[in-house]
């Protein structure tokens, strides 16, 4: 059997598989490491739809002369995941009650919600709990769908608007302990979930340029390997959040300004030099 993915052979060794489910689920890890997904298949010929892609699945290798595989980059699937989402949530915000109801249900039952609940699990919980009325108004929802289609159609471009953000977000770091000492609660709070916030976008954004070849985890960081400096970079991380949580101010006092601080600056830096040049 001849094994094409995207009309190109593919050098594909076929151990105990016996059934085109099987050879596609080991495929389907080793395409979502390189970042893609199946997205289409045809067998001697002949296109397989969705509507018998199922029945496909259980057909035996056996009397396959060619085996074609379409694949899908995941950024473009994910971003059109999220423009069907964007109607869902026009409609939702403008129906009735018991209009939501259906559309919260249609949308759990949906392609999308699924794809979304493997690949984007943390915008998939925002989204359900804002549909059960537990979350984000459908303004705020749309304007949070927004802007992850802004970091999946070009992530170079919104990587380049965040230099401002990350410097204010890195002084308001540095100001962090005096704003607990003095009582400023409010502002303190505001901080922690601000850095939160951009790194968090930082490493999905540093992801998608990954995905797309513009830069790689064999980076060195203020002298660092790239792993070694975000293993460092997320325990300090989860080390505030936890400081935070008990009020352990003087522990977080001394991270914001002498450890996040400094290595939000150098992790923007690193990823954004690459990524212009």
């Amino acid at each position: 059997m001849v094994i094409t993915i995207d009309g190109k052979p593919a050098d594909i060794v076929l151990e105990k598989e016996k059934n085109i489910g099987e050879l596609l689920g080991g495929i389907g890890d080793w395409l979502a490491g390189s970042g893609y997904s199946l997205s289409g298949l045809s067998i001697n010929g002949e296109l397989i739809n969705a509507a018998s892609i199922n029945d496909a699945f259980d057909r035996p290798l056996e009397g396959i002369k060619v085996l074609d595989i379409r694949t899908t980059g995941l950024p473009l699937l994910m971003a059109e995941a999220l423009v069907d989402i964007q109607q869902d949530i026009s409609a939702y915000g403008n129906a009735s009650f018991e209009d939501q109801r259906r559309i919260q249900r249609e949308w759990e039952e949906s392609p999308s919600a699924s794809f979304l609940a493997e690949r984007i699990p943390d915008l998939f919980d925002r989204i359900s709990r804002s549909f059960r009325g537990e979350g984000l108004a459908a303004a705020a929802l749309a304007a949070l769908v927004d802007e992850r289609l802004r970091e999946l159609r070009d992530p170079l471009l919104e990587l380049s608007s965040l230099e401002s953000l990350v410097e204010a977000t890195a002084k308001r770091l540095e100001d962090l302990p005096l704003d607990i000492q003095t009582g400023k609660d409010s502002r303190a709070a505001e901080t922690v979930q601000l850095f939160s916030n951009i790194a968090e976008k930082l490493f999905r954004l540093f992801s998608l340029l990954k995905l797309e070849g513009i830069i790689t985890d064999t980076i060195t960081i203020d002298t660092m390997p790239f792993n070694a400096f975000i293993d460092d970079f997320s325990a300090a991380l989860k080390e505030l959040l936890a400081a935070y949580e008990v009020k352990d101010a003087v522990l977080v006092g001394d991270l914001a300004e002498y450890e996040l601080a400094p290595r939000l600056r150098t992790f923007y830096s690193a990823i954004k030099t690459p990524a212009a040049a």
